[in-house]
């Protein structure tokens, strides 16, 4: 058994993508994805589902590591907020050089700020630096960089 994937529904899956590629170093794993029919409706339990996207190779993990899927419903459901204490998958991690750096970066992308950037010390006695951004949809992404 081995991860696969981790999966985010877009308003616009090529600029989110975009902005994954630009900022992280993902990759393009061809080829795009463009589904409909039966199949994706008896599989998703909707009717009429149109599904478009793309899964981008994780940065770090070489050629056979995990990727980050990124898709378009035709007919989207839009939930009223996020938070990061919110049920559920709660937001993708990046380790980086230099937090602070990135997410001075990234705030003048489209990301919006979450919290401040802080360094704990963990359980193991390391330190590690972090703090949360929202990606231009609104998901939550955590930089870390660990000493």
């Amino acid at each position: 058994m081995r991860f696969a994937h981790t999966n985010i529904i877009a308003r616009d899956w090529r600029t989110l993508a975009d902005f994954y590629i630009r900022n992280f170093g993902c990759e393009v794993v061809p080829p795009e994805r463009d589904y409909t029919g039966q199949d994706l409706d008896r599989g998703t339990g909707l009717t009429g589902a149109q599904l478009s996207g793309v899964h981008l190779r994780l940065p770090g993990h070489g050629p056979d590591g995990p990727t980050l899927e990124i898709y378009s419903y035709a007919d989207p459901v839009v939930p009223e907020s996020k938070a990061v204490n919110q049920l559920g998958y709660g937001h993708v991690a990046f380790e980086v050089e230099n937090v602070h750096t990135l997410r001075t970066h990234l705030l003048t992308d489209g990301c919006g700020p979450v919290g401040e950037v802080v360094t704990l010390r963990t359980a193991d006695g390391r330190n590690v630096t972090w703090c949360y951004v929202t990606d231009p949809e609104g998901n939550a992404v955590e930089l870390q960089s660990w000493s």
